[in-house]
């Protein structure tokens, strides 16, 4: 093959993580209105922020070529340094939130695109498929054949490139077509339906065309919102008398003196609030429904808390709304100590045992008690009483389909099933599926009217939106899709297993992690209310995406294709690819998915016959390694290496020669194991797919893609950072080395890499929370680019042992004698007591002596005991001026101390008085995150990472105060 020249791209050198990483979090924790996340539930869905940066990095050239005339980092540094500060602002603008339609920002981060690729075509102007590969003046395509939820296409779209996005999943195409094909159709279109006035009840704004801006998707946008507000009106026609509304009565004033300014009134209700309810275990009250409450609290906002009171009355019971600070009783329901499942009888005390639960749910005899009811006040949400004609209401409400197929019976995060819930129908009340069905039934009407009412406006008629058409059918099913959308996530929070948020006065979807957890108390949202439940809620969400973020800049597509299989993939060649395989066996998508499918298939399949052909999402190709679906763990990973490998070998064939390829892999933070590093089944298995598909590794970046809050010590299966893996084809004619070649390499390499990645340089410096997983980058750089490592009897090296080579580059022991036996004693003690004869052996070993610890000031030892002294047990007036031995252990904990006791100021004021000791301080909190964080010491590990984290402001801090000449002796 004739070789292409390829500069080094930006992400291939640098990035500024910190910038990338601080909008990510910042996103991930609250994801503002009209964020691409929430046109349409997925999991695991990745922040634009880490999405635009990454493809833009990925496709911009490393000044360092440009500086220094050819492919290597030439002579002059400065200027390339000074190039990358450039790019890097570019970077930090872009991926700012409020910069999404900055037209000016996104002009510059296309035209150093533009610049870079056409740097590229010239440098290869006389390769023989110059005229495919290397046109100046069209740039390659891009496809994501893992697009989930479609940021990664979306944003590639954004930044200019023809966006092309494949997955397994219906309901992940649609998302994607919803995402990037339909809105480049209709972009700059004025809406089509008629102007809507205000409607104080419904909560919708008036609308007018006159004046307007219609640019991007915003007319489509408006369209959504009218043409759900008309079908708003419709349901209320036809089930509002399902959704009464709560009149404050003479008796509840009475009790309530706080709604005496409601008497008489008639309230729109926001929600009804629900127990569950099962027939008491004890002989003596087994003709009682009790309930089954997680909680009694309402509200518990500050000033403003309310909770629910149970009344018994001899053998009955009935619940009363009471304001005020709750009792303690109040806060766990009727749930016993001990595990979640349990619960007593209200009206006997008798425990009431998850066995018995479950078998009560399996024979279908879970029951429903209303425990109160929210309605809308004139400032606010206010809590009434149940009322026997409101839970009758509920109980009379009919409908004509609900939705078959069976809910999983096993999910990572857990599921409804041993209840009895077996079913996706059984998850809502009648209620819930009665106003679902019609609401599904009106995306057709909406559709027609559309259709009438764009021909009106002057609209050619066309093919429908699957054929490719743009005209009115088309643009009538592009509304349909969106009002699809919002279906969904009515169906979300429209279900039994929604909750009530007393913190937010809120209500909670069914679907909050990747899981069908079982709900006990259950709030039943209108879907008439101004509320997160109530439908022109949902389709003004999802209208705010399509105004906001989806403007259609170029063309897209979205197709379903197995990625292990090509399928339709195999059209799409020499493009642009970056992507987020599944997490090996984290998420099961389909499973989860059919929840929505269910709903998503009445509305659409009309318009996409294909796609939503058959009754379920297809599992059997889908590449996650879940053991009951595949016949155990090793078929299951089997299966898993063996499509991803297909899939990945597919990438290297189709990635075009000029481009690495970025995927993501994001860690659970059970991945990180003591002894082990950055090492897991899920991440092993993932490498060996991405080695043995033909890449080689050419870095890894660890984005903060998860969330700040699972940064460390959460769950089994919280997901950590996502490590962005950059790739290029490696070489056919690669040759072989041995280990201890290999070894060599590694020596000589990584302590560079670490000294850069803990000083900064390029880049700002990792934080420790991400130091194991960016070390892997330039060891399996070395591992990766040869066609395999022998071990001594021939035997090619295995991608585990690969890492655990590379990880122990985390474990040198390169201090002071005293920090050394502080390192070994707390790796095998932590902070508890030990005795004193370990002790004593330990230090002779490590050249000092239990005496000379206690003087340093690191431990305390009495009555034949010993014990690490913990930041908190240092003295606050330490001098180390005036020390005469100290550890790097006692400096760092020390400035751990000034940190938290003090701030940055203090703890700077402290290194000034020590400055030699700066980069052993740093050094050893490096070496102690990763030590915590494999023993899952949590608050530990968090300790050490903000004292890190915090260190730019410390040596500012340190040089603002100025340096003192005497430092103390170090005990060598």
């Amino acid at each position: 093959m004739y070789p292409v020249k390829t500069p080094k791209k930006l992400i291939e050198v640098a990035l500024p993580l910190d910038a990338i990483n601080a909008e990510a979090a910042l996103r991930k924790r609250k994801a503002p209105g009209g964020y691409p996340t929430t046109l349409h539930k997925w999991w695991a869905q990745r922040p634009v922020a880490a999405a635009r940066a990454v493809i833009f990095a990925q496709m911009v050239n490393d000044p360092g070529y440009q500086q220094g005339g050819g492919f290597k980092f030439g002579v002059n540094k400065e200027k390339a340094a000074i190039e990358r500060e450039r790019l890097f602002k570019i970077i930090e603008d872009l991926v700012r939130w409020e910069n999404t339609n900055n037209e000016e920002v996104l002009g510059r981060a296309r035209e150093e695109i533009w610049r870079s690729w056409r740097e590229t075509c010239a440098l290869n102007k006389d390769h023989p498929q110059a005229a495919e590969l290397f046109n100046p003046e069209k740039l390659p395509f891009f496809h994501d054949p893992f697009a989930g939820s479609g940021a990664i296409p979306l944003e590639a779209q954004r930044l200019g490139m023809e966006s092309y996005a494949s997955d397994l999943n219906p309901v992940a195409v649609t998302i994607n077509k919803a995402m990037i094909e339909i809105p480049s159709k209709f972009a700059g279109r004025a809406p089509v339906g008629p102007e809507i006035a205000a409607d104080k009840g419904s909560g919708r704004k008036a609308t007018r065309d006159a004046f307007e801006d219609w640019s991007g998707a915003k007319g489509l946008a408006e369209d959504v919102r009218r043409y759900g507000a008309w079908m708003r009106e419709e349901a209320e026609k036809r089930i509002g008398h399902l959704y009464p509304k709560i009149e404050v009565t003479a008796e509840m004033v009475a009790e309530r003196p706080d709604l005496k300014p409601y008497l008489g009134e008639k309230l729109t209700v926001i929600a009804w609030l629900w127990a569950r309810t099962v027939h008491s275990p004890n002989p003596a009250f087994s003709h009682a429904e009790v309930p089954l409450a997680s909680t009694f609290i309402l509200s518990s906002k500050s000033g403003k808390e309310v909770y629910v009171e149970p009344v018994v009355e001899g053998n009955s019971y009935r619940f009363s709304v009471k304001l005020g600070s709750p009792p303690e009783s109040a806060r766990n329901g009727t749930k016993a100590a001990g595990r979640s499942s349990n619960f007593f009888c209200l009206l006997s005390n008798t425990p009431i045992s998850g066995d018995y639960i479950k078998s009560e749910g399996q024979a279908g005899r879970l029951g429903a008690r209303l425990m109160a009811i929210v309605a809308e006040g004139v400032r606010g949400r206010i809590y009434l009483p149940p009322t026997s004609e409101h839970e009758a209401v509920a109980r009379q409400a009919h409908f004509e389909w609900k939705p078959s197929g069976e809910v999983p019976a096993r999910l990572t995060g857990g599921t409804c099933v041993p209840y009895g819930m077996k079913e996706w129908g059984d998850l809502f009340t009648h209620r819930q599926l009665a106003a679902l069905n019609v609401f599904s039934d009106l995306v057709q009407e909406a559709i027609v009217r559309v259709r009438e009412n764009a021909l009106t406006a002057g609209w050619e008629d066309d093919v429908g939106l699957d054929q490719g058409g743009a005209g009115a059918i088309a643009y009538a099913q592009a509304v349909g899709v969106y009002l699809a959308c919002a279906i969904s996530r009515l169906a979300d929070y429209g279900c039994s297993l929604a909750t009530w948020r007393p913190k937010d006065n809120a209500m909670r979807s069914g679907m909050p992690k990747q899981a069908l957890q079982m709900s006990w108390d259950f709030a039943e949202g209108s879907a008439f209310a101004q509320s997160s439940s109530g439908f022109v809620e949902c389709a003004d969400v999802v209208a705010k995406v399509l105004e906001t973020a989806l403007s259609g800049y170029v063309k897209g597509e979205a197709f379903q294709c197995s990625a292990a299989t090509h399928g339709s993939f195999g059209v799409l060649g020499n493009v642009v690819v970056s992507t987020d395989p599944p997490y090996y066996d984290n998420i099961g998508y389909a499973d989860l998915s059919d929840f929505l499918y269910v709903w998503l298939r009445r509305c659409l399949r009309p318009i996409f016959s294909g796609l939503y052909a058959t009754l379920a999402v297809p599992k059997a190709e889908e590449l996650v390694a879940i053991p009951y679906r595949h016949g155990g763990k090793e078929k299951a990973e089997a299966f898993f290496l063996d499509g991803m490998g297909e899939a990945i070998k597919s990438l290297a064939l189709r990635a075009h020669p000029a481009f690495p390829v970025t995927i993501y892999y994001a860690f659970k933070q059970a991945e990180t194991k003591e002894g082990s590093g950055t090492s897991s089944t899920g991440w092993e298995t993932f490498l060996a797919a991405v080695i043995g598909g033909g890449f080689a590794i050419t870095g890894t970046w660890p984005v903060r893609t998860e969330g700040d809050n699972r940064q460390v010590g959460t769950g089994n299966n919280a997901l950590a950072s996502s490590i962005v893996l950059v790739c290029r084809q490696r070489a056919a004619d690669a040759p072989s080395i041995s280990r201890r070649e290999f070894i060599r390499e590694l020596n000589a390499v990584l302590p560079v890499a670490l000294d850069e990645m803990t000083r900064g340089g390029i880049n700002s410096p990792v934080a420790p929370v991400d130091l194991s997983q960016a070390i892997i980058g330039p060891g399996m750089a070395i591992f990766s680019k040869y066609t395999a490592v022998l071990e001594a009897d021939g035997t090619p090296m295995s991608v585990r042992t690969a890492l655990q080579l590379i990880n122990r580059f985390l474990a040198e022991d390169d201090f002071d004698h005293d920090t050394q036996f502080c390192l070994h004693w707390f790796e095998t003690q932590g902070w508890a007591t030990g005795k004193y004869g370990e002790a004593d052996v330990l230090a002779r070993a490590k050249g000092t002596s239990v005496g000379g610890l206690v003087e340093a000031g690191v431990v305390e030892s009495s009555k034949g005991e010993l014990r690490l002294l913990r930041w908190a047990d240092m003295a606050s007036d330490w001098s180390p001026e005036t020390d005469i031995r100290i550890p790097v252990w006692e400096a760092l904990h020390q400035m751990i101390r000034a940190l938290n006791q003090e701030g940055e100021s203090a703890a700077g004021a402290l290194l000034a008085r020590m400055p030699e000791r700066s980069e052993p301080i740093r050094a050893l909190a490096y070496r102690l995150y990763t030590l915590c964080e494999r023993k899952g010491w949590a608050e530990d590990a968090r300790a050490y990472n903000e004292l890190v984290t915090a260190w730019t402001a410390i040596e500012q801090a340190s040089h603002e105060v100025g340096h003192s000449g005497h430092q103390g002796a170090f005990d060598l």
